[in-house]
């Protein structure tokens, strides 16, 4: 296995990317400013960053505007997109080490999870629509004697994706490739936590041919670059994933300025459900725990939510706290660190207040709770489990986005549905039982985009991802994804 001495010195040797990519071109922002880039991992400032701002994003918005309309990637062939493309996904491959330590560095995963996950997802994303670009067929509309009717998909134009912290690469890859394959321009604005992949992105992406101005990458904070992009008048899409309520201000800046279209992915509140005939407790209790403390807890369907059957619930959080227990927080770049940083002061902080807050709202604390590895200057916090969590507690109710579960009894089907129900998120759930016909059921009443049966997380990029109610709308994902960045014309010829 290669060691934490390894990935230490590939950090040391790469120059870390800090400037915005614009019409082909890495630039500092026009006011000169930049941002301090800190490493969860210790608190340290990684390198400065472009603090792009309404200056840079005009001219980010001007050249991919520029840029669909002369055509220069909308009108090429579907075979010279897809060279370009799959070359992309070519760099990405050939960089995979590296764009790993810069996710790990910059946002505290385990580098064992950036390079098994992340960044080959990422790729696979970007290779699953290369490939599925000359798959979208136009339809033919009914016959008649005087008239020959068809519907066409045609590019929207210039898209801006906004896009979270937690899987920086993979999901800038959610929305920039199919965004691409549909023939639009992308200004993509990171996370101001992350942003060193998306950069690196955007400069493997020029070598790999894609035309200047296609896809413009701007750095900088929420509130001036994001905000900036949302109100332009230029921008014909703004695909976001984050929090509900940044998502709100996206639909208000829709509204004040040219009314684009909003895709929101807004994160949920998950429901796992262990019924009293799940057909492997061990597994399932295996499932439970990673569903919660993968990547820190900081997964938008994380499994926050555990509701376990009265007649089964001792047994298994037994089991559940003996899977749990093991898991510890490590240096994320060392390859045996399978729980790393959370990404960073704040959001470890956030996590502390709601575990404070269960605490006295009467939670049983089972397991962690506490900050740990202060010595390093790091963020990070231990695997939390509370027991006997009230429904409507804020541990029940509320998003932590960190490594917090809150466990929950039910006496009955209905019960555990009602439960499941009881949030204003739906963006997934699951569900553990021998019941086929349970399983059926079940799956359709509970309110999430998302069901996974005896299992969790057990889907990939070809089935469609996103939420119901306050988890947003819009799909990312499966072919689905395409179609939202793309109008359908309708053409009808008269026969003379």
């Amino acid at each position: 296995m290669t060691s934490l001495a390894h990935f230490e010195k590939v950090a040391g040797a790469l120059a870390l990317p800090g400037k915005a990519v614009i019409d082909g071109q890495l630039l500092a922002a026009v006011s000169g400013t930049t941002f301090d880039n800190v490493s969860p991992r210790d608190g340290r400032v990684l390198n400065q960053v472009a603090a792009c701002a309404a200056a840079d994003v005009d001219i980010a918005v001007a050249s991919a505007r520029a840029a669909f309309n002369d055509g220069r990637w909308r009108k090429l062939s579907y075979r010279d997109k897809k060279k370009i493309l799959f070359k992309l996904a070519d760099l990405m491959e050939r960089e995979t080490e590296s764009l790993a330590v810069l996710e790990s560095l910059d946002v505290g995963k385990p580098i064992a999870n950036a390079l098994s996950g992340d960044v080959p997802q990422a790729i696979r994303t970007l290779r699953y629509y290369a490939e599925a670009l000359d798959k979208i067929y136009g339809e033919v509309g009914p016959e008649t004697q005087d008239r020959f009717s068809f519907v066409v998909h045609e590019p929207l134009g210039v898209i801006g994706a906004i896009v979270p912290w937690n899987f920086p690469l993979h999901m800038a890859m959610w929305k920039v490739a199919p965004a691409l394959a549909m023939g639009n321009s992308v200004v993509l604005k990171p996370a101001e936590q992350s942003p060193l992949t998306a950069l690196k992105l955007g400069e493997l992406a020029l070598e790999a041919g894609l035309p200047p101005g296609v896809l413009n990458v701007v750095p900088g904070m929420g509130a001036e670059a994001g905000r900036a992009l949302a109100l332009h008048n230029d921008v014909d899409m703004i695909a976001f994933t984050g929090s509900g309520t940044v998502g709100r201000l996206l639909m208000q800046y829709s509204g004040q300025s040219n009314l684009k279209r909003v895709s929101l992915e807004l994160g949920g509140k998950s429901p796992h459900i262990i019924f009293a005939d799940c057909p492997d407790l061990d597994q399932a209790a295996t499932h439970a725990a990673w569903g919660i403390f993968y990547n820190q807890g900081e997964v938008c369907t994380a499994a926050s939510r555990l509701l376990v059957h009265e007649d089964v619930a001792d047994a298994f959080l037994d089991k559940l706290l003996r899977v749990a227990e093991p898991i510890a927080a490590g240096d994320p770049l060392e390859p045996s660190t399978v729980f790393g940083a959370m990404v960073s002061s704040e959001q470890m902080q956030t996590a502390l207040r709601y575990i404070d807050t269960a605490k006295k709202e009467g939670g049983v604390l089972r397991l962690g709770g506490n900050r740990t590895r202060t010595e390093t200057g790091g963020y990070y916090v231990e695997p939390t489990v509370f027991d006997d969590v009230a429904p409507e507690a804020t541990l029940s109710r509320e998003e932590v986005f960190g490594p917090v579960l809150a466990v929950t009894r039910f006496t009955s089907v209905e019960d555990a549905l009602r439960l499941a129900n009881a949030t204003p998120f739906g963006l997934a759930a699951g569900l553990w039982t021998r019941d086929v016909s349970l399983a059926h059921r079940a799956a359709r009443e509970i309110k999430a985009g998302l069901v996974w049966v005896n299992g969790w997380d057990s889907c990939d990029i070809t089935m469609p991802f996103g939420g119901f109610k306050q988890s947003g709308f819009g799909r990312d994902r499966s072919l689905h994804a395409l179609h939202k960045y793309a109008d359908l014309k309708s053409v009808s010829i008269t026969l003379l």
